[in-house]
Formats: structure tokens, sequence, C-alpha cells
């Protein structure tokens, strides 16, 4: 079991790169309503992984932090999302 959550991040702006401080992540596309199914984006040995649902190309930047993304704000807190 992984020992920290794995960061869900969303590309409401229409950014063509999206920087983050992780290398395992899973793209929504847009937020709700306008997400694509989300899905496991792991980047491995390389330092970028291009999302097959929307394009969206994520570049580790080792200068971030887990919880940062250049742009900010890409970074979707799951909490937030599931109010009902």
């Amino acid at each position: 079991m992984a020992a920290t959550q794995i960061p869900h991040l969303a590309n409401d702006e229409g950014a063509e790169k999206i920087f983050v401080g992780v290398k395992e992540l899973q793209c929504m596309g847009a937020r709700p309503p306008y997400d694509h199914p989300h899905i496991f984006l792991d980047m491995g040995a390389d330092d970028q992984v291009l999302c097959p649902y929307c394009s969206t190309l994520y570049v580790y930047d080792s200068r971030l932090a887990a919880n940062e993304s250049d742009p900010k704000g890409a970074i979707v807190n799951l909490e937030e999302e599931t109010v009902g």
C-alpha cells in the first residue's frame, strides 16, 4: 500500500504542460462535470508523461513539493470536490 496519497490533477486552464513535484499522479482532465475517467499515470524513470485522454503533458520538476503544480491550482483537493 502506498505511504502517501496519489494526487489528482485537473487541467481546467487547458495548459499544454503542467509541471508537478511527483512522478505518480491521477489525471482527471478538468474538474467535474468536465472530467474524463481518472487515470493513473506513472513517469517511472522518465521525467514526463502524456495523458492519453486529454493530451496534457505532465513534467516532473524536483523544485516543486508534492502538493505544488505550475500552473498553480492544478492539484485537486478531493475532500472539497466531494461536497454533497
